[in-house]
């Protein structure tokens, strides 16, 4: 579970331990042998220089890394971004330079982006929200990826499709499998219609004990999910990702990585 050992690598998100303190997971999941993070920032503070060179120390004390970001401002998404009011949405970008200073901070490369809710909000608004905030995105070094969420029509594979269609290079995308599950998909639909656009993953199982699951407790092959994503070429972060309801003692989510990093060294040699 070593940091980036190859082209596709195991990882977990901080947010497993929600609600429980970042910087208390942290140490936690790096003790347990894991090395590769998403780290969820669940408030304004946690922003701060102090409190993410805090998180960055315990990483470097580690040998871990910080793959991505998720931010707390998800659920405003809708009505900052995609409203069609350009100066609220100069702002919400203005304020989204917070989080790619964390990540410059953290040496993190991808941010996680719940994007739109509203029916009416045409694909060239959403386009063009997500193309907005990429551009200042990567003026810090850093990418802004598109996730398939249940409750935004960016959960839908169809517009997900539309929307490497018309930005081409420029789409990027997190694949969420219990999302997708949710949204009535099987996750590898999405591995096949966006290819290499995916670059980065939330992976649990999913099946009649529900969609969010530790790796083998559900119907999901984790180990023809992973063929799948290197039949188009993936290169990136399987992240584990659960709700805390989810699994019992931290041992489990360790436990849970070795599973993902053992069906990828099974499909990669």
């Amino acid at each position: 579970m070593s940091a980036n050992r190859g082209r596709i690598f195991s990882g977990a998100s901080v947010a497993c331990g929600y609600p429980e303190l970042p910087e208390r997971v942290l140490p936690r999941l790096c003790r347990l042998g894991i090395k590769s993070f998403e780290i969820f920032f669940n408030t304004h503070s946690e922003l701060e220089p102090e409190y993410v060179g805090e998180l960055k120390g315990i990483l470097d004390d580690y040998g871990a890394e910080c793959i991505s970001v998720h931010p707390f401002t998800c659920g405003s998404d809708t009505y900052m971004l995609y409203s069609g009011y350009k100066r609220r949405a100069q702002d919400y970008i203005e304020y989204h330079k917070r989080y790619f200073e964390a990540m410059n901070l953290l040496g993190a490369r991808y941010f996680v982006l719940h994007g739109n809710k509203s029916e009416s909000a045409p694909d060239s608004v959403v386009f063009e929200g997500y193309l907005r905030l990429d551009d200042c995105a990567r003026s810090f070094g850093v990418r802004v990826l598109q996730e398939n969420v249940v409750r935004c029509t960016t959960g839908r594979l169809e517009q997900l499709v539309r929307m490497k269609k018309a930005l081409g290079d420029r789409a990027g995308f997190v694949l969420d499998t219990k999302q997708a599950v949710s949204s009535g998909y099987d996750p590898t639909q999405f591995v096949y219609a966006l290819g290499d656009s995916i670059k980065h993953i939330h992976f649990s199982d999913h099946g009649p004990a529900g969609d969010c699951l530790l790796p083998g407790a559900g119907e999901l092959d984790t180990v023809g999910f992973i063929e799948a994503l290197n039949s188009v070429g993936f290169s990136g972060g399987v992240i584990l990702e659960l709700y805390r309801r989810n699994f019992g003692r931290y041992e489990e989510l360790s436990a849970g990585v070795r599973d993902i990093q053992s069906a990828i060294d099974t499909v990669l040699g």
